[in-house]
């Protein structure tokens, strides 16, 4: 259960929203424009009123996505070196969201 604040739609303890309500679907990334964490891009997009910037890669070194089920926060490096799961509690993360990780991090930083 996540102790820090993601904003969403219907977003659960494990960080689940409208959007993706998978069992695996327990990560939020903060974005660089406003330093708060969501579910995915499509929730920034609903309860935001400015376009998403994405995690720059001269910020890789600060903790920017969230692991929903135990509130580990993770680098972007941690994060896509993690092998789809949770280095601190094992829980399983979506594959799917490295297909949209351009929208979390910078293009061509990764």
């Amino acid at each position: 259960m996540s102790t820090h604040s993601v904003r969403g739609l219907t977003v659960d303890d494990d960080t689940r929203c409208t959007h993706y309500r998978t069992d695996r679907d327990v990560v939020a990334f903060k974005f660089d424009c406003c330093e708060h964490y969501y579910p995915c891009f499509r929730c920034h997009q609903a309860v935001t009123d400015h376009k998403a910037i994405p995690w720059p890669s001269d910020r890789f070194d600060e903790p920017s996505v969230l692991c929903g089920v135990c509130a580990t926060e993770l680098t972007v490096p941690a994060y896509l070196e993690a092998d789809h799961r949770c280095p601190s509690c094992d829980a399983p993360f979506n594959p799917g969201c490295h297909e949209h990780a351009s929208r979390y991090f910078t293009p061509g930083d990764r």
